[in-house]
């Protein structure tokens, strides 16, 4: 038996759950199917403490927190969450709706598709070093979900992206001391936040690496530190009790790279428009797209689903008559979200 809806989104992070509320102000009810077991995407999974800083009207929100707001804001929509399983099956009917399948058999009648899977499955680039097999239980870590367990510690962060840098200026006011190390002097992250690490490293905070890790170094099976050679090939040992890897993910698409969309390096193609993909029906939102001028940002991916909204309902209802309504202002909008309108009141 097949779970009839306006729309199937394959990915629960921020950009898929906010899917969720702007199809739902068009009234338009929505199924979200992830490979995790939470939702929450890279936020929950990989770093759910990490501070974000450009979410408008929060100067600084965690990754965890960001997702439990999207969950209530959604909550008056009451979407199917459809969790830890993949979609494996896409096939578009003869008149015009889509049949989608899940690797646990879930089965979906669905009038458009979404995608915002983000990475598609990912997986953090995984640290391997000679001499890492001699150490026992071995600290090395990927991702951050209890700072209060580096509190004290002397801490060596991989990475020179945006990952590494916030995590850096973040848990700077709970380690006892951090080592930076990037294979390279030039940081991938944003200009503020590299000003910001090297203004911790003059105030002796923050300690800055740059060259590769050639090994790891452990006594009785305990780790030590890393050894690692300079630009100048000259090698040397920084020691640690914990380390944590920011090198980023791998991407995979998974059985999305078969359903024969347009995908420029692993990314799917669309227009600015309504963000729909070369197969009419199907719209793509987050980081998993791709057009001129696309910036993967969280807010980005927010505008997108807005204006993929309005392009779902166009192809579901052509002949509707489309326009904006204010959720200030629209008795509508409040009915939908379970408010009471303010000329009730």
């Amino acid at each position: 038996m097949s779970i009839q809806t306006d729309v199937v989104i394959v990915g629960a992070g921020p950009v898929g759950l906010f899917q969720v509320f702007e199809l739902g102000l068009l009234d338009l009810k929505a199924e979200l199917v992830d490979s995790l077991p939470q939702p929450g995407g890279q936020c929950s999974e990989l770093y759910p403490e990490k501070p974000i800083y450009d979410i408008p009207a929060y100067p600084s929100i965690g990754a965890q927190e960001l997702v439990d707001r999207l969950l209530e804001q959604i909550a008056p929509f009451k979407p199917g969450m459809h969790l830890g399983q993949q979609v494996e099956a896409f096939e578009k009917l003869d008149n015009g709706r889509f049949r989608v399948v899940t690797s646990k058999g879930t089965e979906f009648d669905a009038g458009a598709v979404i995608i915002a899977a983000g990475l598609g499955s990912f997986l953090p680039r995984r640290f391997r070093a000679k001499g890492l097999d001699d150490v026992q239980d071995a600290p090395i870590h990927y991702k951050v979900t209890q700072r209060d367990q580096f509190k004290d510690k002397h801490l060596l962060i991989l990475g020179g992206g945006d990952s590494a840098l916030d995590w850096t200026m973040d848990l700077s006011g709970v380690a006892s001391h951090i080592d930076l190390i990037h294979r390279r002097a030039d940081y991938r992250g944003a200009p503020a936040s590299v000003e910001k690490v090297k203004a911790l490293a003059q105030q002796g905070s923050v300690s800055l690496h740059q060259g590769m890790i050639t090994g790891v170094i452990a006594e009785d099976g305990k780790f030590k530190g890393l050894e690692i050679m300079d630009l100048e090939k000259n090698k040397t040992v920084v020691t640690g009790d914990e380390v944590l890897v920011f090198w980023g993910l791998s991407p995979d698409l998974g059985p999305i790279a078969d359903w024969a969309l347009d995908i420029e390096k692993k990314q799917i193609q669309v227009d600015t428009e309504k963000f729909q993909t070369s197969i009419e029906g199907v719209f793509a939102i987050g980081d998993i797209n791709t057009y001129p001028g696309k910036k993967k940002l969280i807010l980005s991916g927010f505008h997108e689903a807005a204006l993929a909204a309005f392009g779902v309902q166009k192809y579901l209802y052509p002949d509707k008559r489309q326009f904006v309504q204010y959720t200030t202002t629209s008795p509508i909008m409040h009915q939908r979200l379970g408010v009471e309108s303010p000329s009730k009141s």
